[in-house]
């Protein structure tokens, strides 16, 4: 069963901030060009990068939001 929660964040005005740091992002298509290319990634690896497109959904989400709760509601 799922559950909501409402949380109150204070958020940045500069949504570029809702990525990945640009060290973190070269890591991860670092893994997923092995993985693409056929290279066998170590549990480790295989682990870190799941958690890393993760984390990328999650803050696409979070930026994706921002930009519909600042937009204008029209009746």
């Amino acid at each position: 069963m799922s559950q909501r929660v409402l949380i109150d964040l204070e958020l940045p005005a500069d949504l570029d901030k809702f990525k990945l740091p640009r060290a973190v992002d070269e890591r991860l298509q670092a893994l997923l060009d092995r993985q693409d290319r056929g290279e066998t990634l170590t549990p480790v690896e295989r682990m870190e990068a799941e958690g890393l497109v993760n984390l990328a959904e999650l803050l696409s989400l979070l930026r994706i939001r921002v930009q519909s709760a600042a937009q204008p509601t029209s009746h």
